[in-house]
């Protein structure tokens, strides 16, 4: 087939057509366009559910991974009817029209401009300032690894079960993993974002030396980083089944908790995630059927600020000064003045 012949694929009823679908995505493995298309045709309900009626930014490598990317926010100017978009607001105050799939086509629609990975926000488009989902980052300093988070990630779990909380894991397709937490659409995102913090430190005390959730690299050392950031308004993290712009087409898996021990993230990848999928199915579907209320999390970030002193975090340094939070500047520099 040649990369300029487009063809036209089914998509839970409709059609979507697909040009230059031989146009290398991934040049080590040789992965094409319609690689990609048709590894979302494989895991569609997945990342269905993942998306639906989100706000999403699409990840789009247009010439593929090797190429110029770029985070597209706002729906473009071609969007067919039939997916709808919902109005976000940015901590900057300005607005976006966000796409908000609904279904598997109109993930095969964004795969045809490219976009690789995406990026749903963790609010429904019908309450769009309250999140539903409470997504809880592990991020390997440099030193650490997928291994080292993966016992924090099981001290996460029985931190959450002794709340009545359940959290449903995944690989972040690099050396992270990401747990999401179906939660009741009550709370602004300042008050999720408090109770990620309170999770941080939590862990921290459980796990002296080897977590930390300090903001500036400078103190992290060689750590897990309960990235609480993930968690302020237009923080997005990828969504499970998406794939990754590294070399190998990495996919964010997910997880069941007793397998987290077994795997590597760079057991899934594009190849080998529809066949995983074929057998086990979405492992995040019954993320769907539950909504937990965040009052256990903010008692304990209300007793960290009544009984240890610890307030805020400061937030990314593109926002607004936020009430409450810490001065905004590197230790290292402030030490200086």
């Amino acid at each position: 087939m040649g990369k300029g012949e487009a063809i036209e694929l089914e998509a839970g009823g409709r059609t979507v057509r697909l040009s230059n679908p031989g146009k290398i995505y991934f040049p080590g493995p040789g992965y094409t366009k319609l690689d990609v298309a048709r590894y979302y045709l494989a895991v569609a309900d997945g990342i269905t559910r993942a998306l639906r009626d989100r706000p999403t930014t699409l990840e789009r490598y247009p010439d593929g991974v090797e190429g110029e990317s770029f985070f597209q926010k706002r729906a473009p100017k071609n969007l067919p009817d039939w997916i709808p978009t919902a109005r976000i607001a940015f901590p900057s105050g300005r607005h976006a029209d966000e796409i908000c799939p609904t279904e598997p086509a109109a993930v095969l629609w964004a795969a045809q401009l490219g976009c690789l990975t995406f990026h749903p926000w963790p609010v429904r488009r019908e309450a769009t300032d309250h999140p539903d989902e409470l997504r809880i980052d592990l991020d390997p300093q440099p030193g650490t690894d997928f291994d080292d988070a993966v016992p924090v990630a099981h001290e996460l779990r029985a931190l959450l079960g002794e709340l009545g909380i359940t959290g449903y894991p995944k690989t972040s397709g690099g050396r992270g993993i990401h747990v999401f937490v179906p939660i009741e659409p009550r709370w602004t995102f300042t008050e999720v974002r408090r109770c990620a913090i309170a999770i941080g430190r939590e862990l921290e005390r459980r796990m002296a030396g080897r977590v930390t959730t300090a903001w500036w690299k400078e103190e992290r050392g060689e750590r897990i980083f309960v990235d609480y950031n993930q968690t302020a308004r237009d923080r997005t993290i990828a969504s499970a089944y998406s794939v990754r712009p590294k070399p190998h087409a990495p996919v964010s898996a997910p997880l069941r908790w007793n397998e987290l021990d077994d795997v590597h993230p760079a057991d899934f990848d594009l190849r080998t995630m529809p066949a995983r999928y074929a057998e086990l199915g979405d492992l995040h579907a019954e993320m769907d059927d539950h909504a937990f209320g965040l009052e256990p999390l903010l008692e304990l970030a209300a007793r960290d600020e009544h009984d240890h002193a610890l307030g805020d975090l400061p937030y990314p340094p593109d926002y607004p000064k936020m009430p409450g939070e810490p001065k905004r500047v590197q230790p290292s520099r402030a030490k200086d003045k």
